[in-house]
């Protein structure tokens, strides 16, 4: 079975260590245990890229020929170029594989859905089309037993990471027609991190948009503030709508973005030179994780789901 990375091998290795050589340094957040892999070596799953919903059954490798081999001449360009269209589509489409393919993202696009059974399960209940459970759950409804956790929908990881790849394209022309902030970090004492979901999100103000910040290098990240009415309009990979502007930043800003990478890791963070402060900074913000949360809204006759990612903290932070 194939191992498939859902981080890049190429943008891990922009974090190699120039003290280990063909290694990084690397943070477990479950347990602080501090270790030095390989990129080969981490964010990895077998089949990861093998989903039998969709045919043919490894359609997004064909998607990433278009991204990873150009990843390192798309930072380049970044850097100090003119972004070109290649450069645009190489680090949208890095986004977009990564929310879209990795076990954070599978995690939190399942929770949508189990909310649409929830409520689907409920309206058809309150219409009488499902009778009560038998004798043993105490004839209880199925409302009921949704909202006692007697019973709860298994919703296959799969699935969503299939309507992901089924609209990859579509989230790449909404990253790469949208405004984007070059975030350079001249701090070489405090470099920006990495992790094994490097799609940080970052709340816009009082609405129900999110920024995606993207660490590219130690020296470079990007922040993407999507257009949300691209969304659902014909995809457009010569990215008309492109903007952008560049921004140095000072030191609290990129700790800032620091403490979002962290928190927006689901268990591993990842940085190049072993700074003294590095532990103590994933050790205070470990326990905080991305999570959708669905809001349930009455719309005539029925409910209308509304899911918005945000970083919440676990029962350890709380």
């Amino acid at each position: 079975m194939p191992l498939d990375h859902y981080v890049s091998q190429v943008h891990l290795r922009n974090f190699y260590s120039p003290v280990l050589q063909n290694r990084m340094h690397a943070v477990r957040k479950s347990d602080l245990k501090a270790f030095t892999p390989r990129a080969e070596d981490v964010c990895r799953i077998e089949n990861g890229s093998t989903n039998a919903y969709l045919q043919p059954a490894r359609v997004v490798e064909d998607f990433l020929l278009s991204v990873e081999p150009r990843y390192n001449a798309a930072i380049a360009t970044l850097r100090d170029r003119e972004p070109d269209s290649a450069a645009v589509h190489t680090v949208a489409g890095f986004a977009a594989y990564v929310s879209t393919c990795a076990p954070a993202a599978i995690r939190i696009g399942t929770a949508p859905l189990q909310s649409v059974l929830q409520t689907t399960a409920e309206m058809l209940d309150r219409q009488g089309l499902i009778p009560p459970a038998p004798e043993a759950l105490g004839n209880k409804t199925i409302t009921q037993l949704l909202n006692d956790g007697t019973i709860h929908f298994d919703v296959d990881g799969k699935y969503p990471q299939a309507l992901g790849i089924s609209g990859i394209l579509y989230r790449l022309s909404v990253f790469g027609n949208s405004a984007w902030e070059i975030l350079h970090n001249e701090d070489a004492d405090n470099p920006f991190l990495t992790s094994d979901f490097p799609v940080a999100i970052e709340a816009r103000g009082n609405s129900n948009i999110v920024n995606r910040i993207v660490p590219l290098a130690p020296d470079l990240a990007v922040r993407i503030l999507p257009d949300v009415t691209r969304a659902r309009t014909k995809p457009d990979l010569t990215f008309s709508g492109f903007r952008y502007r560049r921004l140095r930043l000072a030191r609290a800003d990129v700790r800032a973005l620091n403490r979002l990478i962290v928190q927006c890791a689901e268990e591993m963070v990842f940085h190049r030179d072993a700074h003294a402060w590095i532990p103590g900074f994933v050790s205070k913000n470990r326990h905080y994780r991305i999570e959708c949360v669905t809001s349930r809204v009455p719309h005539g006759t029925g409910i209308m789901n509304v899911a918005t990612q945000r970083v919440v903290a676990t029962g350890d932070a709380a």
